[in-house]
């Protein structure tokens, strides 16, 4: 289904589900989330979030999981709570196991993924943060210890890579603050900071930004990495 309208309290989101042909219901079935960039926004048109790969190469990875993509009204609060909305909504909904719902956000769509889970972190299993920066309160997230992971270009030409490496450290040392290991606060916040080699010569070309938002969806150790985690 390509345009469906939650009507919220924030307003009607549309986003995109796809559900396996073999759901019907007798079981719980993983949940992912993923929100778009810029392009992808509703003003953009109908389906324009359906140009990232992310949603489509989900259930090469898992084949039991319903797959939403939201088109986000802005990348700031407002989309916060409609993510947080549709989530829910999809929770009561469909038979869903709340252990296995997962959060992507890329580039714009990475900084409304950390408002939610400034919000309400405890939704997810774990987090991906593609090519964007952090937005989001870390203090309830490192409450609720969900792990994330952080991908961007080392000359990622929209964001840089800055603020992701800023709130890295955060992270690290809100955890270290907790009396976690070394071992532990590696598996619950993960910096990957590619170079311009990973990017190859469509990198030079387009840049960082916009290529890792092509290579990433497809690359194993990233976006695999989301869908290894349960609560």
């Amino acid at each position: 289904m390509v345009d469906n309208v939650l009507h919220a309290t924030e307003g009607g989101l549309h986003f995109s589900l796809h559900i396996p042909d073999a759901y019907d219901g007798s079981k719980p079935y993983a949940l992912y989330v993923a929100l778009p960039g810029w392009e992808g926004l509703w003003f953009q048109g109908v389906g324009a979030h359906l140009q990232e790969d992310f949603p489509f190469v989900a259930n090469d990875y898992v084949a039991d999981m319903i797959v939403a993509s939201p088109q986000l009204e802005d990348w700031g609060e407002t989309s916060a709570r409609q993510t947080i909305a549709l989530t829910q909504w999809l929770l009561s909904t469909y038979n869903v196991a709340a252990d296995r719902m997962v959060l992507s956000g890329c580039s714009g769509g990475g900084e409304t993924a950390s408002l939610v889970m400034g919000t309400r972190p405890e939704l997810f299993a774990a987090v991906l943060h593609c090519i964007s920066q952090w937005d989001g309160d870390i203090e309830p997230l490192i409450a609720a210890r969900v792990p994330v992971y952080m991908a961007t270009g080392e000359n990622d030409d929209y964001y840089g890579p800055s603020s992701v490496r800023e709130t890295y450290e955060k992270l690290r040392s809100g955890y270290m603050a907790q009396g976690l290991g070394e071992e532990e606060v590696s598996r619950l916040v993960t910096l990957d900071v590619k170079p311009a080699s990973y990017f190859g010569e469509t990198g030079r070309k387009n840049g960082q930004h916009m290529t890792g938002g092509v290579l990433f969806p497809h690359d194993e150790e990233i976006t695999g990495w989301l869908f290894n985690h349960a609560r």
